[in-house]
């Protein structure tokens, strides 16, 4: 009985995970997200304000299923984007902005940081393709 509920649970672990890829939210055509404020190799103190501008798309808070609107996530220091068959993290280098926000100030320690924007759909699911600025370095004094 234990192995047969074991498969179960995998089994619908499984195909839960294959609806959500299957689900992926379409990107807009032409849709792009972009830094207002920043450049690549900009020097920054610990405390700045990041802006964030999109093109071809608008911007609802999380949750809203309107077509063709997301919401702004930053990437800080993040190697490789988030898996594209699932929600965007939430956490110290994704921070999200579920309320449709077009800025934030953040507060890094000195030294280099990568940052990069990516939009989630109304459930912080990438979209298919993703829409991601070019990752940017600033250096922070």
């Amino acid at each position: 009985m234990k192995s047969f509920m074991s498969r179960a649970v995998l089994t619908g672990l499984l195909l839960g995970t294959s609806m959500l890829a299957a689900a992926a939210t379409p990107a807009p055509k032409g849709a792009e997200v972009s830094f207002v404020s920043l450049k690549n190799g900009d020097t920054v103190p610990q405390e700045f304000t990041v802006k964030f501008a999109v093109k071809n798309i608008a911007l609802a808070p999380a949750g809203d299923v309107t077509k063709n609107t997301g919401h702004h996530h930053l990437l800080i220091d993040v190697d490789e984007l988030p898996a594209k068959d699932t929600p965007i993290p939430n956490d110290a280098n994704h921070m999200h902005f579920g309320k449709a926000q077009t800025e934030a100030t953040i507060k890094l320690a000195p030294g280099k940081h990568t940052l990069q924007l990516e939009l989630g759909d109304s459930g912080h699911m990438p979209f298919d393709p993703p829409i991601v600025s070019k990752k940017i370095t600033v250096n922070v004094k």
